[in-house]
């Protein structure tokens, strides 16, 4: 007579650390969505007040959606004397800024990560010494130092202005992904026959995208951005903020709303552009 056979129970999984990371998933999609809410709802509502009719901005409450579109008051805005002028200044100035920061920037970038030099460590904290003054500090005396060389009033001091200003975070960045390219990479192509400058521009500066990449977001947006010190420098030839600031100060509320909407377009735009050098380069500069 044969002992009835049995079978042993399936042992117990522990879902503990999968319902944890299910969990961690859930959480940092829903902070995604609300940091982009955060970000994104004001520009909507700037929009929304830009393209509707002045009546439609007087109602309360406001309207969420736009009830009656108009392009009057983004219209008045453009016709407004000195801003289209201020807008190709702004693009000049951001422009010229962002290659300054890259011709000086990527060099003095990858000398901090390839080279051990004496004072290193202070020269990257002493880099920082420009963003910790206020920029009223700075432009008052380089207002002085502009009417002596003939730059004031100008673009071009504009932009020596904001190439100081963008410069030293712009090599930080660019050292710290010089960093992560192996130098294996550039000692073979030197092997191969490459000069040490073919070396840098065909293998280095390739893998060092996304750093350069992220610098030139950084000086185009600080530029565009930058009022105080472009308001210091000119008169005459004033960047679209600081042809806002002075132009809209006693304005009504419509066509400030139209002028913050002018002031973000162009920088979102260019972001755009850039992004898909940042991501698509990102993850052969992280492996």
């Amino acid at each position: 007579m044969s002992a009835p056979s049995t079978t042993a129970a399936p042992p117990l999984v522990n879902r503990g650390p999968l319902r944890r990371r299910r969990l961690g998933r859930a959480l940092l999609n829903v902070g995604c969505v609300a940091v982009s809410l955060f970000m994104v709802i004001p520009i909507y509502l700037v929009a929304v007040a830009s393209f509707s009719s002045r009546e439609s901005l007087n109602r309360f409450p406001l309207d969420f959606f736009p009830a009656d579109f108009s392009t009057e008051t983004i219209s008045v805005f453009l016709g407004s004397t000195g801003i289209v002028g201020g807008l190709v200044n702004s693009l000049s100035v951001a422009l010229g800024t962002l290659v300054l920061a890259l011709l000086l920037g990527l060099p003095a970038g990858y000398a901090l990560a390839r080279f051990a030099f004496p004072g290193k460590d202070a020269y990257q904290l002493y880099l920082m010494f420009t963003r910790a003054l206020p920029i009223v500090v700075l432009s008052v005396p380089l207002a002085e130092l502009f009417l002596t060389a003939g730059l004031y009033d100008t673009t071009t001091g504009v932009t020596l202005l904001h190439a100081a200003l963008a410069l030293p975070t712009s090599i930080l960045i660019t050292a710290s992904v010089f960093v992560g390219v192996p130098r294996d990479v550039e000692e073979a192509a030197r092997i191969f026959g490459c000069t040490p400058v073919q070396a840098f521009f065909r293998v280095v500066l390739p893998m060092a995208l996304p750093g350069a990449t992220a610098a030139a977001i950084f000086a185009f947006v600080l530029s565009w951005n930058e009022v105080v010190g472009a308001a210091i420098l000119t008169l005459n030839h004033r960047t679209l903020p600081a042809q806002v600031l002075v132009s809209l100060d006693q304005s009504p509320l419509a066509y400030r709303l139209a002028g913050g909407f002018a002031l973000v377009i162009p920088a979102l735009v260019f972001i755009a552009l850039m992004r898909r050098y940042l991501t698509n380069m990102w993850g052969a500069t992280i492996r």
